[in-house]
């Protein structure tokens, strides 16, 4: 469904969907209670942020690297753009182009922080796998021991959530379009946004396909909630965000929150680019996050290498398969996604496109940030980014 935002800004159901090595010690175990219970809080030792590589790629390199960050805004109409490289023994080539703001004449900085989108999605899934690990969840528990209503929800697992196998409803119909169209500066919490899916029709019965949803996600938001206890933000900022460093980097519903100069959002629209609503509560766990350049690096290195987790953990979270219906992926498995062997994930929602990833075989990390979402024909310009780094970094080069 598409409709119009006061004449300004679109808003549609694809939209919507978004299509967002240092040492660390692993989570102390804490007690293993029924939900609601109250928990032990767990316990972290001191977490080393990894450090970016020493020195900037060379010459040749850089020259293939601006040259398809050029050919990507071009061809796709890309406002503005962000771009991160780094290769271990070779150096870094950070990159900006365009403008953060056409009515503002802003341009893109180093220092800008973005919306992750659907890469929010690989912090939630982390921070339930950290719950695994310490036996205070199991990805085999259904997701009626943590929120009631979810239609078929005593055969809905945890896994199957953070896998996009649920058969859930989204939360994206004509009833959220509805309320949010009424006023597109609501701050929505995650029981709102949750509501929308209580007692939905279940899309599939559970484990049949993988269709790629928000609400998946927001339902494993709430379960962070009530297996610890506390809000997600608080969750999130304690067992990563702080842990790693992610000073940048934060959990945002209210956008006075989200500091400025910021970018802004566009999509195409009939008399060119269009405004899109600055409101990043409407995504939740699944989407909520916003970063910028040097923490997405440490984000993407820290994911692929499971340095958060049990390896074992880490190893049954990379069991994924193709999705039906979704982003890009070569496969897509627990809030991870692989491409051409590299390890990650991508987002896409409001005027916004991110991707990070990371190259476990050689080290190298590729962050891409770009503000236009929804590209006629179907495209995701910050994937498309990413494949194209790829390419040039591929061995043999």
């Amino acid at each position: 469904m598409t409709i119009d935002l006061h004449g300004t800004a679109r808003l549609s159901r694809s939209l919507i969907t978004l299509v967002s090595v240092a040492t660390v010690a692993v989570l102390a175990a804490a007690c293993s209670t029924p939900p609601g219970d109250e928990r032990v809080p767990a316990r972290s030792a001191t977490v080393t942020r990894p450090a970016a590589p020493e020195g900037t790629l060379p010459d040749p390199l850089r020259t293939a690297l601006q040259g398809a960050l050029d050919r990507t805004v071009t061809e796709y109409g890309v406002p503005g753009a962000a771009v991160g490289v780094w290769v271990p023994g070779e150096g870094t080539w950070i990159a900006t182009v365009g403008t953060a703001d056409i009515e503002g004449e802003v341009a893109v900085t180093t220092d800008m922080t973005w919306p992750l989108r659907s890469i929010t999605k690989s912090y939630t899934v982390t921070l339930i796998l950290q719950l695994v690990d310490e036996g205070t969840i199991g990805l085999d528990d259904t997701i009626d021991q943590y929120v009631d209503g979810v239609t078929d929800g005593g055969r809905i697992t945890l896994r199957e959530l953070a896998g996009m196998s649920s058969g859930n409803a989204d939360y994206t119909d004509d009833r959220f379009v509805e309320v949010f169209s009424e006023d597109p500066a609501r701050i929505f919490t995650l029981d709102e946004l949750n509501s929308f899916v209580l007692g939905a029709p279940a899309e599939f019965a559970p484990g049949e396909k993988k269709v790629y949803t928000n609400a998946n996600t927001n339902l494993l938001g709430a379960v962070v909630e009530q297996a610890t206890g506390q809000q997600f933000a608080d969750v999130l900022d304690e067992r990563i965000l702080r842990a790693l460093g992610l000073d940048g980097s934060k959990y945002v519903l209210d956008v006075a929150q989200w500091a400025d100069p910021h970018p802004r959002g566009y999509a195409a629209g009939e008399g060119g680019l269009e405004e899109q609503p600055d409101n990043l509560s409407i995504f939740g766990p699944a989407g909520s996050m916003i970063s910028n350049l040097d923490d997405g690096r440490v984000w993407g290195e820290v994911l692929a290498a499971g340095t958060l987790l049990q390896p074992d953990t880490q190893a049954e979270r990379q069991q994924g398969a193709p999705l039906d219906v979704g982003p890009p992926y070569d496969i897509y498995a627990l809030g991870i996604g692989e491409t051409a062997g590299w390890w990650g994930h991508n987002g896409e929602g409001l005027g916004f496109t991110a991707a990070i990833f990371h190259n476990p075989d050689s080290g190298a990390t590729v962050v891409v940030y770009m503000n236009e979402s929804d590209v006629a024909p179907k495209a995701h310009p910050a994937d498309q980014m990413f494949r194209r780094v790829a390419e040039i970094l591929a061995p043999g080069r």
